[in-house]
């Protein structure tokens, strides 16, 4: 795969076949503002999602220019896609995120849904109305980052969490040292002291090559990093993420998918114990309450608009409870303060340049 693949599909030349009507369909979508998500069902059933809300084209494509895109987009991610391996996530030339599946596993023809990447949101400043976030709201999420918190960005499918990421991620001083984890490439990291790292089966003469998220992150801890960050945690890997949080190298992040703070501390725990380590449960809540500072929950109001709606510090554990207490909650359109100010308030104002009097002020 190329360096950087934040480029247009006609920088790649012959490598994507022009004259494929379903390229030069995605390279048309790419000129319209606001389109997130893109998903072929069937070569007669193609939609597009605008503001939440997904919209039927009155446009169609054959069957034969579907698997021609597949096989372009499995070379170009070095991986197969064929019955034999019926799924694929990868990237387009763009950086866009795609999920493949074939049949006979998808019914009459291929699937393919593609998770668009957005260029225009790029920091809390430019893009934070993007998720309801006032100034107030940007000034404590940087003071979060930069004061090397852990963060857990938290949300439900298409919520967002990505980009919110790549919003925080480009809050980092340009002079700390970035490893990042994906099974996916999706983060946009605007740091050059970056090393990005790919979970993912490689499939080359004959012989398959298979590296985890598990070992990645294992293996992260040998390369001398300052922040270790992971795109979604879906696993076991979330153990050695802890153990890495719980060691050193505060300031790192990864997203969830939960739908509330409190689903969040459930799923973290489910995460936990499928490391197949096998630890009482009160051990494991000790050290997911001792290396978790934020849980930024995400979601969609009623218009289909992404907004933060609410953010919640892990403050201990009591008896066999994680304590938790909710700096902000989303009210009549609004992400408001609950009025109680972070346990970790000195630590934000020595390192994030916080003022100590910071929530007095809402």
């Amino acid at each position: 795969m190329p360096t950087d693949p934040k480029k247009s599909i006609d920088e790649y030349g012959p490598k994507m076949t022009k004259e494929n009507g379903l390229w030069n369909l995605i390279n048309d979508l790419s000129n319209k503002k606001g389109i997130t998500e893109i998903a072929f069902n069937s070569p007669r059933s193609i939609f597009v999602e605008r503001e939440g809300q997904f919209i039927q084209l009155n446009v169609s494509v054959t069957k034969s220019e579907m698997y021609q895109f597949i096989k372009e987009v499995a070379d170009f991610n070095q991986k197969i896609c064929d019955e034999h391996h019926p799924i694929m996530d990868g990237n387009l030339p763009d950086g866009s995120r795609v999920n493949i599946i074939v049949e006979p596993f998808s019914a009459g023809s291929p699937a393919i849904t593609i998770r668009r990447y957005l260029k225009t949101f790029k920091s809390l400043d430019t893009a934070g109305k993007l998720f309801g976030l006032e100034a107030f709201w940007v000034q404590f999420l940087r003071a979060v980052v930069v004061s090397r918190a852990n963060i857990v960005v938290s949300g439900g499918t298409g919520s967002g969490k990505t980009t919110l990421m790549n919003m925080l991620l480009a809050e980092i001083p340009s002079t700390e040292r970035l490893v990042t984890i994906e099974d996916t490439l999706e983060l946009d990291i605007p740091q050059s002291n970056c090393i990005r790292l790919e979970a993912k089966t490689v499939i080359g003469g004959g012989e398959k090559s298979t590296l985890t998220m598990r070992e990645l992150i294992k293996n992260s801890l040998r390369m001398r990093p300052d922040r270790i960050i992971i795109g979604e945690v879906r696993g076991g890997e979330f153990f050695d993420l802890m153990e890495a949080m719980n060691t050193g190298h505060d300031g790192s992040m990864c997203s969830i998918h939960a739908n509330s703070p409190s689903e969040c501390l459930n799923r973290m725990e489910n995460l936990y114990m499928m490391s197949d380590i096998e630890l009482p449960m009160i051990v494991v809540k000790k050290q997911i309450a001792t290396a978790i500072n934020f849980i930024v929950q995400i979601g969609r109001d009623r218009s289909g608009q992404r907004r933060v709606t609410s953010i919640a510090e892990i403050t201990g554990i009591e008896g066999t409870n994680i304590l938790m207490q909710h700096l902000a909650k989303y009210e009549d359109g609004v992400l408001v303060s609950t009025g109680i100010a972070p346990k970790i308030m000195s630590n934000l104002n020595q390192k994030g340049d916080l003022p100590l009097d910071f929530f007095s002020r809402q």
